[in-house]
C-alpha cells in the first residue's frame, strides 16, 4: 500500500540551501583530491565539482614565490558588490551575447560561478531571463527575457561597462600598500641583473642603486643617444616581478577602467597541477610585471587625469595610476606639449607625500596612490628646467655621460656579434681616426649600432657578407653623420 505525502510536506530548497550545498561539495572533492594526491599521486582520474567552472583561464595555482595575492571573494558583499551591481553587468553581457551559459558569465565578470548560480536563478525567477536549453556540469544556457531585453538596454544606454566586476578603490588602496615598491631595496646583485643586456659602467650602478632603492624619484640627463632611455626602462627589472592590479575599479557607482593591455604585460599564473583546480585567486584582478610605462611628448595635462568617454561612460585611469608599484619614465622631459611648471605644479605635492588627488566626472574628489619611481629622462640641464623646490624634492641627479673609446670599442664588438658583422679592429682603427678623432666628434653609445646597421643593410642590398671595413664604415658614417 503506497502512501501519498500532501505537497507541501516537500521542502523546496531555496538558492541559499543549494549554494551552501555545493560549497560543501566543493570541499569535500578538494579533501578527496588531497587524499589521493598524497596516497596515490597522479591516477588519470579527473575530479570535477559540480559547482566550479572549469575553463582554461581557471587552471591555475599560486606560486610558492607569491607575496601578497587577492583572496577569491565567498559573497558578494565579500566583493564589496550589490546584487543589483552584479546583476546589471549580467544583463548587459546577455544583451550583447544573446545567450550565455552559467559558466560563461562567470568567467565574463570574474566571479566564482557558485556565486552567480544562485542569482541567475533568482533572475529566472524575476522573469528577467530564461533557460535556453541546459549546458555541461548541471549548467544551462541563458538568454533575456523580454522585461530583461528592456532593462538591459536602459542599462547600456546608461554604461556600456559589462567586462570584470569592478573592484573597490579601497581594496586597491590597500593593495598598493601591500605590493609597494618602497618596501623593495634592489641590492647590487638585482642591477647587474635588471642590466645585464647593457653595457654600463659600474659607477654609473653605484650612483643608479641609492636613487633606486629611494623609491622618490631621479633625474637622468646627458646627451642624446647615451641610453637614458634605455637605462629608465630597465629600472622596474631591479624590483620585484610581478604585482596583482584591479581590472576596474569601483568609485561610488563609476566605473574607472585600470588595465591597460598597451603598457601593462599580463604574467599569468601557471597550471594547476592538481586533479582540480585549487586556486583561491579573485580573478577581478590580473597579474602583470611590474609596470614601466614610457611617455614622451605625447603626455599632456589630460593624461594626469581620469578621462571619461562620454559614448561609452566609462572612464580611464591616468597614467600615474597606472604606473602604481612599478616606474613612470617621462621622456624627453621639457618637450611636451604643455609646460614644464604645469607637470611640476601638478605633481609637487605627491612626489613628497605619495598621494595624489583626481577629480572624477561626477565632480567627486578621490584620494589615490602615488607609488611609483618617476624617471625624468632629458637632454637638457636640469636646473635650465626647473627651480629649486622642485630639485629638492627629486633628490637624485644623474648624469649619464658619452662612453670612452674603449667602451666604444666595446660596443661595436658586442653589437657585432649580435647584428652578424665580422669584427676587424683595423677597420675600427679607421673609424675612430677618421671620424672621430679627426673632427672632434663625441662618441655616442647609440652610434655602434646605428652604424653597423648602415653596413648590414649596405651589404644585403649589395650581395656581399657584411663585414667591418674601412669602406663600408666610410660609406656608413657619410649617411649618417650628413648633417651632424
Amino acid at each position: 500500500m503506497s502512501v501519498k505525502l500532501p505537497s507541501d510536506s516537500v521542502a523546496t530548497p531555496t538558492p541559499a540551501i543549494i549554494a551552501d550545498e555545493r560549497e560543501r561539495l566543493d570541499e569535500l572533492l578538494n579533501r578527496i583530491h588531497r587524499l589521493t594526491a598524497e596516497g596515490e599521486g597522479s591516477s588519470g582520474i579527473v575530479v570535477t565539482p559540480s559547482a566550479r567552472p572549469a575553463p582554461p583561464a581557471r587552471t591555475a595555482s599560486k606560486p610558492a614565490d607569491e607575496g601578497w595575492h587577492p583572496a577569491e571573494p565567498t559573497s558578494f558583499r565579500d566583493a564589496g558588490l550589490s546584487n543589483s551591481e552584479v546583476e546589471n553587468l549580467i544583463l548587459k553581457f546577455l544583451g550583447a551575447r544573446a545567450e550565455s551559459s552559467g559558466r560563461e558569465i562567470s568567467d565574463q565578470i570574474k566571479l566564482p560561478f557558485r556565486l552567480i548560480d544562485p542569482l541567475m536563478q533568482q533572475l529566472k525567477d524575476d522573469q528577467l531571463v530564461a533557460h535556453k536549453g541546459a549546458a555541461m556540469m548541471n549548467d544551462y544556457i541563458y538568454q533575456l527575457a523580454g522585461r530583461g531585453r528592456e532593462l538591459a538596454k536602459k542599462l547600456t544606454d546608461h554604461c556600456t561597462y559589462y567586462g570584470a566586476a569592478p573592484v573597490l578603490l579601497s581594496d586597491y588602496v590597500e593593495s598598493v600598500k601591500a605590493q609597494t615598491i618602497a618596501d623593495q631595496h634592489p641590492t647590487e646583485a638585482d642591477l647587474a641583473r635588471a642590466f645585464s643586456d647593457l653595457l654600463i659602467d659600474k659607477r654609473m650602478l653605484l650612483r643608479l642603486g641609492p636613487a633606486i632603492n629611494s623609491g622618490k624619484g631621479l633625474f637622468l640627463y646627458g646627451a642624446p643617444g647615451n641610453g637614458k632611455t634605455s637605462i629608465a626602462e630597465r629600472v622596474t627589472a631591479a624590483f620585484g616581478l610581478h604585482v596583482w592590479i584591479p581590472r576596474a575599479l569601483s568609485v561610488d557607482g563609476e566605473i574607472i577602467r585600470l588595465f591597460d593591455p598597451s603598457m601593462h604585460e599580463e604574467a599569468p599564473l601557471g597550471a594547476s597541477s592538481g586533479l582540480i583546480d585549487d586556486c583561491k585567486i579573485d580573478h577581478r584582478w590580473i597579474r602583470i610585471k611590474r609596470p614601466t610605462i614610457v611617455v614622451g611628448g605625447e603626455l599632456t595635462m589630460d593624461s594626469l587625469e581620469v578621462t571619461l568617454n562620454t559614448v561609452t561612460n566609462i572612464s580611464e585611469a591616468p597614467v600615474q595610476l597606472k604606473s602604481n608599484c612599478g616606474t613612470l619614465v617621462i621622456d624627453d622631459f621639457g618637450r611636451q606639449r604643455m609646460t614644464t611648471d604645469e607637470l611640476l605644479n601638478r605633481w609637487i605635492v605627491p612626489l613628497e607625500k605619495r598621494y595624489d588627488y583626481l577629480n572624477l566626472a561626477s565632480g567627486k574628489k578621490i584620494q589615490v596612490p602615488f607609488d611609483q619611481l618617476v624617471i625624468f629622462s632629458t637632454n637638457l640641464e636640469p636646473r635650465d628646467l626647473v627651480d629649486d623646490a622642485f630639485l629638492r624634492r627629486i633628490p637624485y641627479k644623474i648624469e649619464v655621460t658619452d662612453p670612452d673609446e674603449t667602451a666604444f670599442r666595446k660596443l661595436l664588438e658586442i653589437m657585432g656579434r649580435s647584428l652578424k658583422v665580422t669584427y676587424d679592429a683595423a677597420a675600427v682603427d679607421h673609424l675612430i681616426q677618421k671620424h672621430y678623432r679627426a673632427t672632434g666628434r663625441p662618441f655616442r653609445c647609440c652610434q655602434p649600432r646605428d652604424l653597423l646597421l648602415q653596413i648590414v643593410n649596405y651589404c644585403h642590398y649589395t650581395k656581399q657578407a657584411p663585414v667591418m671595413s674601412p669602406e663600408t664604415f666610410d660609406f656608413a658614417t657619410e649617411n649618417y653623420f650628413a648633417v651632424m
